[in-house]
């Protein structure tokens, strides 16, 4: 539950900023409300610096390099390539929301449990199983964020 509510806040304070959902997540300002929206907000108001704080408070490693990414992909392409599908964006957003869990979760069987959770294919629903979730976890740490 702890993971939940970390992404949550973490959204809160802008995360689908940077991802032009943010219309999604705002409403129209009630007459009562306090602080009324400024017409003026734009995801260009929020500074880089706040979001890359938030993402770091939350557990979130900054995304991986150009470099990084392709090597994290190629991995993951390696143990099966359902894993990725043609998604990359969507394998580096699991591989990032793996590393907020990992942050809090050290017990090794429950990091390859959620990943197995995390990670799964059109041919595979359920995870790809306990053997090829742990490669993925090793993939993810070595990749995206080896210090946790």
């Amino acid at each position: 539950m702890r993971t939940h509510h970390a992404i949550t806040l973490f959204a809160a304070a802008g995360l689908f900023a940077l991802t032009g959902c943010s219309e999604a997540l705002t409403s129209e300002p009630k007459p009562d409300d306090k602080v009324a929206a400024s017409p003026s907000a734009s995801q260009s108001s929020i500074a880089p610096e706040a979001l890359s704080s938030a993402a770091a408070a939350a557990g979130v490693p900054p995304s991986p390099a150009p470099e990084q990414r392709a090597i994290y992909l190629a991995a993951l392409n390696k143990i099966d390539p359902e894993i990725v599908n043609g998604k990359d964006d969507k394998a580096v957003s699991r591989g990032l929301n793996q590393c907020q869990s990992m942050k809090e979760e050290k017990d090794p069987t429950k990091r390859v449990e959620s990943t197995n959770r995390r990670f799964i294919g059109p041919n595979h629903p359920d995870g790809f199983g306990p053997t090829k979730a742990a490669f993925i976890l090793a993939a993810v740490q070595t990749n995206l964020c080896p210090t946790y």
